[in-house]
């Protein structure tokens, strides 16, 4: 995984009680063109991550808490701390803020329908290891839903070589996946019926949230992951989704991330990609199966 960010501090931090900079606080901070141009090169260049013409509305309202936090007059200001900040964190947090987490328990629940009756029985046919990848985890509904999934199809999971690897770009949302606290309404698309026995009351935490279960979180390994940057990862993998992510990229740019998945996955491994993200228009070498899943 990508190197954890510093913790050194911030900076231009405004001092305690000095007065803002003009333009700074009270009011909109003014994006130019060329500042949002500058910054779609620099996430691009970050995480190949491409921000459209439009966006820039986007740009501003999730910036802007960043310029006011340094003490910063303008967008200019901003991205030579960005720049100049030899920790890397103001750029982590930048990247964290320009980048959508959308997320669920069970999202596109035909992939997990999929796998319950297709792949994982298979996989359980034997006692050899069993590796699944969830690359773009978010705050970690997948990877969880993933091994409730393995819990579900195998009761004797804990006595199994089984490895749930979750990645993602955004720092933030990876703390939140590692604590393992949601909602009770965020559970309610499971589709089993003692679905409750992969959580436990979140002691706390507000009212109404659970934690995820010890036996479900045991199988599951976040880390920080920049996927345009070198994976440490061996091949071997049986499953990888990469799901609502490959979204944000250009084509030529997905065509690599395929290839790189497909060197990944042992074979007869399976790729699950976001129903929105078909590769019939990219060059690749993976056999199609159904909708958003391809085998090698």
């Amino acid at each position: 995984m990508a190197s954890a960010v510093n913790d050194a501090p911030l900076l231009r931090v405004r001092a305690a009680g000095a007065a803002a900079p003009s333009g700074s606080m009270g009011g909109e901070i003014p994006l130019t063109d060329g500042e949002f141009e500058r910054i779609c090169s620099l996430l691009f260049e970050q995480s190949a991550i491409v921000l459209k013409t439009g966006k820039e509305g986007l740009v501003r309202s999730r910036l802007a808490k960043h310029v006011r936090r340094l003490g910063l007059r303008n967008y200019t200001d901003y991205l030579a701390a960005v720049a100049a900040d030899t920790t890397g964190r103001e750029r982590s947090e930048m990247i964290d803020s320009l980048t959508t987490n959308k997320t669920s328990f069970y999202r596109e629940g035909a992939h997990f329908e999929y796998l319950e009756t297709n792949v994982l029985p298979k996989l359980f046919a034997t006692r050899a290891p069993v590796r699944i990848w969830s690359a773009g985890c978010s705050s970690g509904e997948e990877p969880y839903t993933l091994s409730m999934l393995v819990h579900e199809v195998a009761r004797d999971a804990a006595k199994r070589d089984v490895r749930i690897l979750a990645t993602d770009l955004s720092s933030k949302v990876l703390a939140m996946a590692r604590a393992g606290v949601y909602s009770a309404a965020a559970t309610s698309e499971l589709p089993w019926p003692d679905a409750g026995r992969h959580f436990t009351r979140a002691d706390g935490a507000a009212p109404g949230m659970l934690r995820i279960a010890d036996p479900v979180r045991s199988l599951v390994r976040f880390a920080r992951l920049n996927l345009m940057e070198p994976w440490p990862m061996e091949e071997g993998f049986q499953v990888i989704m990469c799901r609502n992510v490959m979204i944000y990229f250009d084509k030529q740019v997905q065509e690599k991330l395929v290839q790189r998945f497909w060197e990944l996955l042992a074979p007869g491994g399976h790729l699950f990609t976001g129903h929105s993200e078909s590769l019939t228009s990219l060059k690749h070498r993976f056999t199609y199966v159904k909708p958003a899943v391809y085998v090698k």
